[in-house]
């Protein structure tokens, strides 16, 4: 998610961190992934499994990638066996969910 052909102008977060962001998102993916859907063009719906910390854990990313990413919206829904993570994005940026998606599909870097 660090190529810079399609991370848009919009994001914030200096270049030099992306590559730390992804790693973040990547391991999280990797570690806790237990499924993946598109509801809709906007929409990723991904499931977590639960455990020690993992919800803290998901509430900083998300509000950290937020914070530098303004069009995304996330909505994070704790559970006893899975986190939900809705993430959200305007028209202009089905692009970017579109990569996270395939990247995360793939289970990290391709």
């Amino acid at each position: 998610m660090s190529d810079p052909v399609w991370v848009p102008h919009s994001c914030t977060l200096p270049t030099e961190k992306r590559p730390l962001r992804v790693a973040e998102w990547d391991a999280l993916f990797a570690e806790r992934l237990t499924s993946l859907s598109r509801p809709e063009p906007l929409w990723l719906h991904v499931e977590l499994a639960a455990g020690q910390g993992v919800e803290t854990q998901v509430r900083d990313l998300v509000e950290r990638e937020g914070g530098c990413c303004s069009f995304f919206s996330f909505t994070v829904t704790p559970g006893e066996a899975a986190i939900g993570l809705d993430i959200h994005v305007d028209p202009a940026h089905e692009a970017v969910l579109e990569a996270l998606a395939a990247r995360t599909a793939a289970g990290g870097p391709q």
